[in-house]
């Protein structure tokens, strides 16, 4: 039994066979209209052949780590790092044809796959900027540091890119507010404390890993948080545009695009996490919040007490 406040979508396969009959397979060349909005079952290196292209605005990609990982009975095995350079050269070579010419692209890793990840993303795309998260989330380490840091490569088809700035502002408190003639300068003073609208760095520690009382949450093993996703989506697309992800797990990726009007494609293996997507997708015709995101301002963490009573 869960506890009253655990929302953790856990829904098998039979279970969400209503869920699982959403989803579409693709055996031949599809037209945009075939796939948009649309989850993908299938395996992605044969799926990305038969996509329409030059049809992706923004691409973002959550990529198998090189690391022994489960996912739910598919398995990816760590290799050599010559090894996961040619895997990780592999899916890039079959996604450029379908991005536009103005695409971007944003490529999640860890510490150990950074580099490469960067080694092969630098042969075909103007590379603009390394963001490392803070996920503190993981198991201790006896003999070494614990691992609470991952990255995202940020890379763009052409030296100019869609980049909306003002869209990804962090709302974090005033410690020492400065007044000219008595007024707040660049800092606003509110009944729950001061707060300044920041512009964001390449370093994000205001981001929280999805937990058993989020509505987001899923049993998925690497879920990535629709707050870090907002960021990319906000800051490097335009509503009614076409987000992307090739390895789109238990959906996070499309959900978030959906809440933040932007049309989606992804494709996903894993009939259990095109379940768990497929509800999400459902869920987010209802509710569109995203957790730490409100009044078009991302808030740091920690401050969702006073989230909600702004909200109010």
């Amino acid at each position: 039994m869960k506890a009253e406040r655990n929302k953790t979508i856990e829904m098998t396969v039979k279970e969400g066979k209503e869920y699982l009959a959403k989803c579409i397979h693709v055996s031949q060349k599809k037209e945009l209209a075939d796939i948009l909005d649309k989850t993908i079952i299938g395996d992605t290196f044969s799926v990305l052949p038969l996509l329409p292209t030059k049809f992706v605005d923004l691409l973002i990609v959550d990529p198998p780590y090189n690391l022994d990982k489960d996912f739910h009975g598919k398995k990816f095995k760590k290799t050599t790092d010559e090894l996961y350079e040619e895997y990780t050269e592999k899916w890039i070579n079959q996604v450029i044809p379908l991005l536009k010419d103005t695409a971007t692209i944003y490529v999640c890793c860890d510490w150990q796959s950074s580099s490469v990840i960067y080694r092969v993303l630098k042969k075909y795309f103007h590379i603009q900027n390394r963001i490392t998260w803070q996920r503190e989330k993981g198991r201790g380490a006896l003999s070494n540091w614990k691992n609470g840091m991952e990255d995202i490569w940020f890379a763009t088809m052409a030296k100019e890119y869609t980049f909306h700035v003002e869209d990804v502002k962090i709302r974090r408190k005033v410690i020492a507010p400065y007044k000219v003639d008595g007024k707040p300068k660049d800092w606003e003073e509110t009944e729950e404390g001061n707060f300044r609208n920041t512009y964001p760095s390449n370093f994000w520690d205001d981001i929280s890993i999805p937990y058993w009382s989020m509505p987001e949450n899923t049993a998925h093993p690497t879920q990535k948080p629709e707050k870090l996703l907002a960021k990319l989506i906000l800051a490097s697309s335009n509503p009614g545009e076409v987000v992307f992800d090739p390895f789109l797990g238990s959906g996070s990726t499309s959900v978030t695009a959906k809440k933040l009007n932007r049309h989606y494609v992804g494709i996903e293996q894993n009939e259990q996490y095109c379940v768990w997507a497929e509800k999400r997708l459902e869920m987010a015709e209802i509710d569109k919040e995203i957790q730490g995101y409100t009044d078009g301002v991302f808030w740091e963490r920690n401050t969702n007490a006073l989230q909600k009573k702004k909200k109010k």
